[in-house]
């Protein structure tokens, strides 16, 4: 597997249990460490490919849970091709000095003005579904531009543009058109989602109703912003 982004090809590493190529000697302390710090069991910095800006807001209970269930998966052994990425972005130190700038690692706080819902869904979308990954546009330094969160952008594998989900991109979407894309991937005009949005919705199909409708909620109170221009 190889994911393409404007700097070259990363390719995501074995997380099965194995003892040599995989995580197998990890513990839950190390992947927190990944997940929230993006930093590796021998102190490396791993690149943002991980979306690690989102995962640090994860909640420490989710990180035990998830470590729960590698370990439950079997073991498979092979170690995947080095990234494949020019100098100098091999340096990884260089990592450390925009992590400084652009790795935020303040807890998601409940909002007492919304519902259960809402807040949930907050959760859902930029901790664990880490939606502006995509739904936003870049810096020169690859970091998501605030003013673009959720208004869409390039997508980072060079595949088209990546769609506006505020109210100015799917206003006139209703919930029940939300949780149906979420659970098959088909939107209120008849099509259906592709591209790594068809992975996503794979995924997205297993959550529960209840979480399903939190995450519509969640993106169909989102502030209206423009569309980036390509």
């Amino acid at each position: 597997m190889s994911l393409a982004g404007p700097i070259g090809f990363f390719r995501p590493p074995n997380i099965s249990p194995d003892l040599q190529d995989g995580i197998g000697r990890w513990r839950g302390l190390d992947l927190a460490n990944a997940l929230m710090s993006g930093v590796s069991p021998d102190g490396r910095h791993y690149y943002p490919a991980l979306p690690y800006v989102a995962y640090a807001k994860m909640q420490p209970r989710d990180v035990a849970d998830l470590m729960a269930y590698l370990r439950s998966l079997p073991a498979v052994s092979g170690k995947p091709p080095e990234h494949d990425v020019p100098f100098p972005f091999t340096v990884r130190r260089a990592i450390g000095l925009w992590k400084l700038l652009f790795l935020d690692r303040s807890p998601i706080e409940p909002d007492s003005n919304r519902d259960d819902s809402w807040n949930r869904g907050q959760y859902l979308a930029e901790a664990l579904g880490h939606c502006t990954e995509c739904h936003a546009t870049r810096n020169l330094l690859g970091a998501v531009k605030p003013a673009t969160r959720y208004a869409g952008g390039p997508d980072q594998e060079g595949t088209g543009f990546v769609p506006n989900i505020t109210p100015a991109g799917i206003g006139h979407w209703s919930r029940d058109d939300l949780v149906e894309l979420f659970t098959t991937g088909s939107t209120p005009d008849g099509r259906r989602v592709g591209s790594s949005m068809a992975d996503v919705v794979v995924n997205t199909a297993t959550l529960g109703l209840q979480d399903r409708q939190a995450i519509a909620d969640y993106v169909l109170a989102l502030p209206s912003r423009p569309t980036p221009q390509p």
